[in-house]
């Protein structure tokens, strides 16, 4: 080992550098994979699944809708919207309230009664339900009741 005096500091040179020792260089230790500073973005595999009101559900509260699609000629009004699984997380009713100019339709969700003692996993599931207009949808805007 040979030791060299450079103004004022001692080097010595079998442990100085950046370059990592030959044995160090060839570890069977695999490096770990960069970080992803973007979140991973998935499609759903499965269609919506379809779900009506049961009208009985507890601890009942607004849920926003992602989609509404006009169907039947404007007289039902298809939503989407993500939810949890059943019978922990189910649609309780659907407030539909029509004018001239508009047409809030507000969905509730809550607990069903059947979840009594029932572990329920944390996992979206996307969801539909279609209701019925009094009059067709026309030009009248769609609104969700949940965001206001």
């Amino acid at each position: 080992m040979t030791a060299t005096l450079l103004t004022g500091c001692l080097v010595l040179a079998a442990g100085c550098g950046t370059t990592p020792p030959v044995e160090r260089a060839s570890s069977s230790t695999p490096e770990k994979p960069p970080v992803v500073s973007e979140p991973v973005t998935t499609s759903p595999t499965k269609p919506p699944e379809a779900v009506k009101p049961t009208g009985d559900a507890l601890n009942v509260h607004k849920v926003r809708w992602t989609k509404a699609k006009p169907v039947s000629k404007g007289r039902k009004v298809q939503l989407t919207w993500w939810s949890g699984v059943e019978p922990c997380t189910v649609l309780d009713r659907v407030k539909v309230k029509e004018t001239g100019k508009r047409v809030t339709v507000t969905l509730y969700e809550g607990t069903g009664r059947k979840a009594k003692n029932v572990s329920c996993i944390m996992i979206a599931v996307e969801k539909t339900t279609t209701v019925t207009l009094k009059k067709a949808l026309g030009k009248r805007k769609l609104v969700d009741g949940a965001k206001s």
